[in-house]
């Protein structure tokens, strides 16, 4: 008989491996951070002893959710300036406010709020893009989360920094520093083609190809924006990064609610990936991206939140559901989206998309453990004929009870293992007090 670390026992296994694999009465074991084997519950208790062993007889076990888009410190500015417009909301409210409150402080707080938040939700990766991208890595690191930190680019000042070449400088080095952590990397992060030139987008892409990570970008966010970017060069946002030579599948390309045909044909052929984001563009009402078009094209698709002050949650279960019955809306078929294609959206193709797919994503042998176990036995998810069905229509976060990154347990029983809820809720209403009075 074999030792190994752990043992998780389910009732239903989604493996979202090749073949979308439901598996009953199965059981998960892991040694050393890894799945080493996926086998029938009598098999896995006749050949491996376990140091830990969980029983989870109505439960289904899933991959760990991949967040392809967040930005998470804005946590603290949810519900700060809602049923505004895009650029309003950003201009006006947004911008003015971060120059204000936001330090480092702020950024380790909001951060540390937001993987609370989307841990306790089922989220085990995130993709970031905020100021002090150094403090988000350190709190992602002592929470155990797995993440993808942006080194933002803006062709103008903040508080991050003051010019492009700084904007570079302190990202290289974050990504020095972090380049031999096992969960948590890094991904270049332009902002957007309307707030980044030429000059700086040219050594994003020389850079990204030198270092081999991602490019984590807004692109065609708004009718607005595609139509000011056609009306001052003559060509969409879109065709400019593709003069740039950076349409290739080290790009991120979050929102891209204003697509036509020949936007869809080319990003499948330059083999770009796609970050939806349904219920923060619903919220500003930015537009409808067309992922069934995408999907059906060949384009890598994936789930993202945004951040909390434009969503104004950071619930994956939540977006998996709203994507789903938006694109059959929106492609008039209730065929569309079908549910183990969703569900890949919330793993799979969001770890793709990072560029950690050998790593994450779905549950097979040799990957890291990362999984997320729902109890179905509730009155919303019963009964159950399909339980993956279940998962994207019927479950919610709160049915979420464990949470593992590389075999950590980082949820039990639906409580924080790392991180303390009592002093965070008490730093989090301080900080809402200060900001309501403006001190």
């Amino acid at each position: 008989m074999n030792n190994v670390d752990l043992i998780v026992e389910a009732a239903w296994v989604a493996t979202v491996d090749a073949g979308d694999t439901l598996l009953t009465d199965h059981a998960v074991v892991v040694n050393d951070t890894r799945i080493v084997d996926i086998l029938p519950r009598d098999a896995a208790n006749a050949g491996y002893r376990a140091n830990l062993r969980y029983q989870l007889p109505t439960h289904l076990l899933i991959p760990g959710l991949v967040n392809a888009h967040t930005h998470a410190a804005m946590t603290l500015l949810r519900g700060f300036a809602d049923d505004i417009p895009l650029m309003a909301w950003l201009q006006e409210h947004v911008w003015p406010t971060e120059s204000r409150w936001v330090d480092k402080d702020f950024v380790r707080d909001g951060t540390q709020l937001a993987i609370a938040e989307m841990l306790r939700s089922g989220t085990t990766c995130f993709s970031d893009m905020y100021y002090h991208p150094d403090i988000a890595a350190t709190v992602a690191q002592a929470s155990g989360i797995r993440a993808i930190i942006g080194m933002i680019v803006l062709d103008f000042p903040t508080l991050w920094a003051a010019d492009p070449d700084e904007y570079f400088h302190k990202g290289l080095t974050l990504h020095d520093q972090l380049r031999d952590d096992p969960l948590v990397g890094t991904a270049l992060a332009p902002h957007a083609p309307y707030t980044v030139s030429d000059g700086p987008l040219a050594r994003v892409r020389m850079y990204t190809d030198e270092l081999d990570i991602p490019v984590h970008m807004h692109v065609h966010e708004t009718r607005h924006e595609v139509q000011q970017a056609i009306d001052e060069t003559g060509s969409s946002p879109l065709r400019r990064l593709q003069r740039l030579g950076m349409l290739n599948p080290h790009l991120i390309a979050v929102h891209m609610t204003q697509l036509q045909d020949d936007d869809i044909e080319l990003a499948a052929r330059s083999g770009i990936n796609v970050v939806h984001c349904p219920e923060s563009n619903l919220k500003l009402a930015s537009g409808f991206c067309r992922v069934n078009d995408l999907l059906n094209a060949g384009v890598n698709v994936a789930l993202g939140t945004d951040g909390a002050a434009s969503n104004n949650d950071l619930d994956m279960l939540g977006e998996l559901r709203c994507a789903a019955l938006l694109a059959k809306g929106i492609a008039d078929d209730a065929s569309a989206l079908e549910v183990t294609q969703a569900l890949r959206m919330a793993t799979i193709n969001g770890a793709r998309a990072l560029g950690i797919a050998d790593q994450t994503g779905s549950l097979e042998v040799g990957k890291s453990a990362d999984m997320v176990a729902l109890d179905l036995h509730a009155l919303n998810t019963q009964p159950v004929y399909n339980a993956i069905s279940q998962l994207v229509f019927a479950a919610s976060r709160e049915q979420i009870c464990h949470v593992w990154v590389a075999g950590e347990c980082l949820v039990e029983d639906a409580k924080l293992t790392r991180i303390n809820e009592a002093e965070l809720l008490h730093k989090i209403a301080a900080w809402g007090q200060r900001m309501q009075a403006g001190a």
